[in-house]
């Protein structure tokens, strides 16, 4: 099965400076490489030595935290993936909207998977601290946060 692809290009806005597309495309490349294609090694060694700060409660800092959450996901629904719908740029700031579903069946369908809003702090090209805020839309995922939504893995707050 072929992991979705997402266009950067598709959601440039007029009003985005340089820096502006820059952090966009580090973004969304990253989210691309983690939620899509589940290149865990390949982020693993971009970010080995760059600070990740994380704001999910339920992931560690570091993009082990990140890597680690996911991978153990994964195993659980190897076909997750993110759809982009929507990406704000704020200087240093990009938010993402996206429709996450857990089977490849499910894109598409708003009555399944997770809507997140996901924020992203950018330097240098690297994403170094993040925050997000996650709506299970399905019975299964709203199942699955009550029975993993618990253990807290950084004091970092969630603002």
């Amino acid at each position: 099965m072929s992991a979705p692809q997402i266009n950067a290009e598709d959601f440039e806005q007029a009003h985005w400076s340089d820096k502006d597309k820059a952090n966009a495309n580090a973004v969304i490349g990253f989210i691309q490489q983690l939620m899509n294609e589940h290149d865990f090694d390949s982020l693993a060694a971009r970010y080995a030595d760059k600070p990740y700060k994380q704001h999910n409660r339920t992931m560690a800092d570091g993009i082990d935290g990140v890597l680690s959450t996911l991978r153990d996901f994964i195993k659980i629904a190897p076909e997750f993936s993110y759809d982009v719908k929507r990406v704000l740029v704020d200087g240093d700031y990009v938010s993402v909207h996206s429709h996450a579903t857990l089977k490849a069946k499910h894109r598409g369908d708003d009555s399944q998977g997770l809507n997140i809003i996901d924020t992203w702090k950018v330097e240098n090209g690297y994403l170094i601290e993040h925050w997000d805020a996650v709506q299970s839309m399905s019975l299964s995922m709203r199942m699955y946060a009550l029975f993993t939504g618990g253990k807290v893995r950084n004091q970092n707050g969630v603002y």
